[in-house]
């Protein structure tokens, strides 16, 4: 394991570069950073308690906002951070450290500016960087097929959990539909059945009058002007639902009209039905995908060992 020391040296006294904004010296040794087990380890002494802390930083996680919190956090008497390039412009908060220790900064705590020089890794062999990507790869292989069949069967438990959940609570609401469902279709074939009993009356009347009371000459303006009130009202239908007129679309109308209109009289919350029944074809759907990704691997397994 490398381990690089950087030592931050720090010319005059603090007290003659109070009243300013930024000294340009600091005592020897007092900032220190390190590189242990290849994360960089800041080592610095803290301006009110005067004793020295150290802040593991990490990379391609820590930001420069995060580790200035962390300093501020650990000593409360630090009013004033801040992290500046070489010429003197402000790094913003959000920058990694990882970028952050690629070159030299200036690090400003309390008004007091210390000059940074930070230390370079060596840089690995193009042999030695092939043979890290291939470690990292086999690690990643192993972990897979170590914890993904794991993974697999308890989100398949879990799934059956759920299912098994949403199937109890969706059950009574099932029973109640199905009776909302009968008494509506009852009362729609109800109502079919009256329109062709008075389709079948109006019938009758007109050939009564036709062959018995009045001739065709009287009755066929009368059965014309019938003919078109039934246009007249097929037409206002359409206006008024937005429908075409037939008969699939009157029965289907109906028998939806009954429903929620039963639905209400005995609380039946059509919404929370609906939702359930998304969350039980999602939970089934998801299983299904869980399952075939087993079934896969179990065939995968099988090819490898023969």
């Amino acid at each position: 394991m490398l381990h690089v020391g950087l030592c931050v040296k720090l010319c005059g006294t603090l007290k003659d570069h109070q009243p300013r904004l930024c000294s340009t010296v600091a005592p020897p040794d007092e900032i220190t950073i390190n590189y242990r087990h290849g994360l960089p380890l800041i080592t610095l002494t803290l301006p009110s308690r005067k004793e020295r802390c150290q802040f593991v930083v990490k990379p391609m996680l820590s930001t420069v906002g995060s580790f200035l919190q962390d300093l501020r956090d650990e000593d409360k008497g630090v009013k004033s951070t801040a992290v500046l390039t070489a010429d003197g412009s402000e790094i913003p908060a959000s920058t990694l450290m990882g970028i952050l220790l690629m070159n030299d900064f200036k690090l400003v705590i309390n008004k007091i500016t210390y000059d940074v020089r930070c230390p370079k890794k060596e840089k690995l062999s193009c042999e030695h960087t092939a043979e890290m990507e291939n470690v990292k790869s086999l690690v990643h292989r192993l972990f897979t097929a170590l914890h993904s069949e794991e993974f697999q069967k308890r989100r398949e438990r879990r799934l059956l959990e759920k299912i098994d959940q949403l199937t109890g609570r969706l059950q009574p609401l099932e029973q109640m539909k199905a009776r909302i469902e009968a008494r509506s279709e009852a009362k729609t074939s109800g109502l079919l059945w009256a329109g062709l009993a008075l389709l079948s009356a109006q019938a009758g009347a007109m050939a009564w009058l036709t062959w018995w009371v009045y001739s065709w000459d009287i009755m066929e303006p009368v059965t014309y002007f019938i003919t078109f009130a039934n246009s007249m009202v097929f037409f206002a239908y359409f206006i008024v639902t937005r429908q075409d007129y037939t008969y699939s679309a009157v029965k289907r109308r109906q028998f939806l009209h009954f429903f929620h209109k039963k639905s209400k009289q005995q609380q039946f919350d059509v919404a929370q039905y609906n939702q359930l029944k998304e969350e039980l074809a999602k939970a089934n759907e998801s299983l299904g995908q869980v399952r075939h990704s087993l079934c896969l691997r179990m065939r995968e397994e099988l090819k490898e060992k023969n």
